[in-house]
């Protein structure tokens, strides 16, 4: 069994936040949304069904936690949940907390305008405000 790695794209793409049960916690290198994607911790893995019962349940379990903890944290109007997979084979999912006056509301954030990235700051900043909500998280 070869050793888990992020897929390269998604390392260009996000900063790591932290290490779940099961996935690694990355954040969107796109200010202008709270955007996590989780990424199992299995290599090879680009489906929800390569995973195995327990692994399923873990995944849904840490998506649906963090976001709602977010969510609530960042006063957003609406949680996006999605794994789409096009672009990056590696299962990974997207957690996103949307505002209505978010730039892309109410359409898709994917492909929506420039992305803007994080300065140091505001990245040092966003990953404080994530790790303070889910640490102590029971996942």
């Amino acid at each position: 069994m070869s050793a888990f790695e992020p897929d390269a794209h998604l390392v260009d793409d996000t900063y790591p936040v932290t290490e779940l049960p099961l996935c690694q916690l990355r954040l969107m290198d796109d200010s202008r949304f709270p955007w996590l994607v989780l990424v199992p911790r299995r290599p090879g893995v680009s489906e929800v069904f390569e995973l195995d019962e327990a692994d399923q349940q873990q995944l849904w379990r840490e998506a649906t936690r963090v976001g709602q903890t977010l969510k609530a944290a960042l006063q957003g109007d609406k949680l996006n949940i999605a794994s789409l997979g096009n672009m990056v084979a590696q299962l990974h999912v997207h957690v996103i907390v949307r505002h209505r006056r978010d730039a892309a509301w109410p359409g898709p954030v994917w492909g929506h305008g420039e992305r803007e990235t994080y300065d140091l700051d505001g990245l040092a900043a966003m990953r404080g405000r994530i790790l303070a909500q889910v640490e102590g998280l029971d996942l």
